[in-house]
């Protein structure tokens, strides 16, 4: 196999490409090449149509890169393209994380986080002690004031007005709705400012309690 260097400028997009990149994996793939460079070449055809790697041409075209290191597959069918890129895009899919290997690295890193692809925060919680892990959830962030407000207005608005109750107009022994006992301190907690997490996979915020 020979590697050639190509200008970027002439390297060309696929009609077709099966795999998007969003913008976070893109991302990656910059901090990757920044701090590794290019370690696999992209894969071309003889006209240079880039059969693999067009996420990595996307990110070096972010960096200004000029020129990439490339194979070209010459004397490829086009079905036997086609099959190339479904290949590729499928092959890595089917492998699987060995979690018990993938922790006894990041011990070994000794809490040296900072890898391409990878959530930093999220990895430093795996490589944590308890009391560590919990230091770092519990600063993990507090509620901006718009949502302190309109966490107090929810509360609120749970408690029914007893002029809202139909019934209460037409009963002679109806009983004034009792105010809860926990409404009127709802604005001071509410306005505490209120720790929470981010969960990596919905986005949601999860509540730890006030601090």
């Amino acid at each position: 196999m020979r590697i050639t260097i190509i200008p970027i400028d002439q390297l060309k997009r696929p009609k077709i490409n099966i795999r998007h990149h969003p913008k976070k994996q893109i991302d990656e793939m910059m901090r990757s090449l920044t701090m590794f460079g290019q370690t696999r070449p992209m894969v071309l055809d003889d006209e240079y149509t880039v059969l693999v790697g067009n996420g990595m041409l996307t990110a070096m075209e972010e960096l200004g890169w000029k020129e990439a290191e490339c194979y070209v597959y010459e004397g490829l069918t086009e079905a036997r393209k086609k099959k190339l890129m479904l290949a590729d895009n499928r092959v890595y899919d089917l492998g699987l994380t060995d979690m018990d290997a993938f922790d006894a690295i990041l011990q070994e890193l000794a809490g040296d986080t900072d890898i391409p692809g990878w959530d930093e925060a999220l990895l430093k919680t795996l490589t944590a002690s308890m009391t560590e892990a919990d230091d770092i959830i519990s600063n993990y962030g507090v509620f901006e004031p718009q949502d302190i407000d309109a966490l107090a207005r929810r509360e609120r608005s749970d408690y029914a007005s007893p002029a809202a109750a139909p019934d209460a107009a037409y009963s002679p022994v109806a009983t004034p709705p009792a105010t809860p006992q926990s409404a009127a301190p709802v604005q001071d907690e509410a306005q505490q400012q209120q720790r929470f997490i981010i969960c990596p996979k919905c986005g949601e915020k999860i509540l730890l309690g006030g601090v």
